[in-house]
């Protein structure tokens, strides 16, 4: 029997109703979408925080466990789903060590083997006897996942856990995070609004907006081929337009005021095109999908050129540090597969 955890819920909110289903049998799930889409009710539902008012939560590995069943009226209590979750500001004990944090969720009649065995997993040894106002960002991000694993969860579900950190504690948090849930033999997932974070961390990815699934799907097929608007702004997508459709393979784009030629067969529901800033390239005037580039503007980042083209496109163009003349190319293009084809 495969491991699964299968997540089926509807719950009425303020602003919209949530309804979520999705069966996970890969280990890392992603949850992208934008703040009060309804993320974080998804993953207090399935940790028994909050309720639903119908539906099924239930996780298979030897055996089906159901955390929760409206028809049958079966609602385990959160300690019972053996669910860890870790908050956005990891919620550690103030009055308690870096240790006693770690073996709270352990028997009363642990050994502290366990508790030994998480200090040095996570890189905490001499820190044992701080409290967390002593530890930094880092530090208390491992104490929190170490407090969850050490009493060996099914699923780990990680709430937006860099949100409030700065750019380069949030980058080597990211790539801590990840290479320590490796080893981790559960589920986790993790929702957030940062597609990076989406990407890197998750095999596979939902898109929710406003309590709905709008795709699905390996996290790579969903970045590379959105399929629909909000799905490919939200994976990151600077340039989309309205679209008229000219012919099978032609459209005329109505914001930029540009005829492109695409690489698959427009079908009637095409609304708009889609086409990332990283994919023009310079060439000669007589190229497919050409662009003039004068009455651009320019601006320098420390690595990448950023230029608005004078329609309102956008175009980055990558650079070394020490790199600061630019010289602009008078044609842009973009491949006729590189313009993602999206419905409303």
């Amino acid at each position: 029997m495969s491991n699964k955890l299968k997540v089926d819920i509807q719950k009425e909110l303020k602003e919209f109703d949530l309804d979520v289903e999705f069966e996970m049998e890969k280990r890392r799930l992603g949850i992208l979408g934008p703040s009060g889409c309804g993320k974080s009710m998804t993953l207090k539902s399935i940790a028994g925080i909050v309720d639903p008012d119908k539906g099924i939560v239930s996780l298979t590995t030897d055996e089906e466990t159901v955390y929760f069943d409206s028809n049958k009226k079966i609602n385990l209590k959160p300690q019972k789903r053996n669910v860890g979750y870790l908050f956005q500001n990891y919620a550690l004990f103030p009055n308690m060590t870096v240790e006693e944090n770690v073996a709270i969720g352990l028997p009363k009649d642990d050994d502290g083997k366990r508790v030994s065995q998480m200090i040095k997993r996570f890189h905490l040894e001499g820190l044992e006897k701080r409290y967390p106002r002593q530890l930094s960002g880092g530090q208390q991000q491992r104490v929190a996942l170490a407090r969850i694993l050490a009493y060996r969860p099914d699923v780990i579900l990680l709430d937006e856990p860099f949100s409030a950190m700065d750019t380069f504690l949030k980058e080597q948090l990211r790539l801590e995070l990840v290479n320590l849930l490796k080893d981790f033999e559960g589920f986790s997932i993790m929702v957030t609004h940062d597609r990076d974070e989406a990407f890197q961390f998750c095999d596979e990815l939902i898109v929710l907006d406003e309590g709905k699934i709008i795709a699905k799907g390996d996290t790579y097929d969903v970045f590379e081929n959105p399929r629909k608007v909000q799905v490919a702004r939200l994976t990151g997508c600077k340039n989309i337009s309205k679209v008229e459709i000219i012919d099978d393979y032609h459209l005329k784009s109505i914001d930029w005021g540009i005829t492109f030629e695409v690489s698959k067969k427009i079908s009637p529901n095409i609304t708009h095109i889609g086409i990332r800033a990283h994919d023009f390239a310079p060439c000669e005037k007589d190229a497919v999908n050409v662009l003039d580039t004068k009455d651009s503007s320019i601006l320098e980042m420390p690595f990448e050129w950023e230029v608005t083209l004078g329609n309102g496109l956008w175009w980055k163009y990558d650079k070394q540090i020490h790199e600061h003349e630019f010289v602009l190319p008078k044609y842009l293009k973009v491949d006729p597969k590189d313009i993602i084809l999206l419905e409303e």
